[in-house]
């Protein structure tokens, strides 16, 4: 007889940070009494810790899976959609036809909207934690159930230079490229001083050798987005990020076909349908699917249409413990289209202390966990930061 999901567990991890994400406050920022901060850049609403929720599934058998996803916001509001909503429906399942569970999960609710947002994160969550589960049972890491390596290391690129002022950023990517990296991005939300200013400080004190990309956080209109691109192209980004607002499909369709810089878009994106009706709107040079969002089924659907739409793979990484950024590198190790994967150098040593887990990051590329299933599980340490939500 098959193991059977016997409980679903959430977990709040919270972790202080000396600085917000992102970096300082910028002019006219100020913490709110919940512990948040808003962008002023682009209106965006961040907390001053880093947060993410952890699922554990354990089966009849006493087999554990592991998960997480975003919990950056009102966490307690995606915890509640597992425990109340889809961990009593996904009890009593067998957890191996992951792929099979998440639509039916997914159905649960979509003729009511929820195709995104926290039940997406829901459902992103209970989806990595299930693939552990599967890997584990075949005594596998992930990777070997979706296909041949590609990837054997998966590079990457320094995401974000947290300092309060231009100077100060610029000195922390010179610094950082006399350690061997060569790939950086900025935000845009956070350049004070001119977005096209910072662009030409960043690439003359770095070099024409190195490449520099650009989060624009979903700022413009494409009429705005299209100057500010031309205004940057003589500095040569590698890519431009997130042009326009996540609703305005055709003005994205419009950015990446008229844009001199390759286009990249898709963090916010959950689901391959999203996706799907985005590349109808026209062509996109890099998709970012996060692993924090999509789980590993969306992701490998996200990636099979970049595919058939002759697009690379850039994935997003943001904050989390490090086990959905497990997921992503089991992913991003077995596609051939694959470019570099965000590497987020503020929390991803400090978050291995929190890991029984051998990935790393070296030389401008992760190493890949070896063991059966994530290839990463919690020790003590992150304990510390957590709190079961029932």
């Amino acid at each position: 007889m098959s193991d059977r999901v016997a409980s679903v567990e959430t977990f709040i991890v919270t972790v202080p940070r000396d600085t917000p994400y992102l970096g300082p406050l910028g002019p006219g920022e100020t913490i709110n009494p919940r512990g948040y901060i808003v962008r002023k850049g682009n209106g965006t609403i961040y907390p001053i810790v880093d947060r993410s929720i952890v699922v554990r599934v354990t089966t009849e058998k006493g087999a554990v899976g592991w998960g997480e996803t975003y919990g950056i916001c009102a966490p307690r509001a995606t915890c509640e959609i597992i425990n109340d909503l889809l961990a009593p429906v996904l009890i009593g399942s067998d957890p191996q036809p992951v792929e099979a569970i998440w639509d039916r999960l997914y159905d649960l609710m979509r003729v009511r909207g929820c195709t995104g947002g926290f039940h997406g994160d829901a459902l992103a969550a209970l989806d990595i934690a299930l693939w552990d589960l599967r890997g584990q049972a075949a005594g596998k890491p992930i990777r070997d159930l979706i296909g041949p390596i590609a990837n054997a290391t998966v590079p990457g690129y320094v995401s974000g230079l947290p300092a309060a002022t231009l100077e100060e950023r610029v000195a922390l990517a010179v610094a950082m490229q006399r350690e061997g990296h060569q790939a950086f991005k900025f935000a845009a939300v956070v350049s004070h001083d001119g977005i096209v200013e910072e662009m030409a400080a960043l690439r003359q004190a770095l070099g024409f050798d190195a490449e520099i990309l650009i989060d624009l956080h979903w700022k413009f209109s494409a009429d705005e987005a299209l100057a500010l691109i031309r205004a940057l192209a003589p500095y040569r980004p590698g890519f431009v990020e997130a042009p326009v607002k996540p609703e305005d499909m055709a003005g994205l369709a419009r950015v990446a076909r008229e844009s001199p810089v390759p286009i990249a878009a898709g963090e916010e994106w959950y689901t391959a349908y999203e996706a799907a009706n985005r590349l109808a709107a026209g062509p996109v040079a890099i998709l970012q699917p996060e692993m924090g969002h999509t789980g590993i089924t969306q992701f490998l659907r996200i990636a099979a249409l970049a595919a058939r739409h002759g697009a690379r793979i850039a994935p997003h990484a943001t904050v989390g413990t490090g086990l959905f950024l497990a997921a992503s590198l089991q992913v991003s190790s077995t596609l051939p289209q694959l470019w570099k994967h965000e590497w987020q150098h503020s929390i991803f040593s400090r978050n291995l202390a929190f890991l029984d887990s051998d990935m790393g990051y070296a030389d401008g590329a992760y190493r890949l966990p070896s063991a059966p299933g994530l290839g990463a599980a919690p020790n003590a340490r992150l304990w510390d930061h957590a709190e079961a939500v029932a």
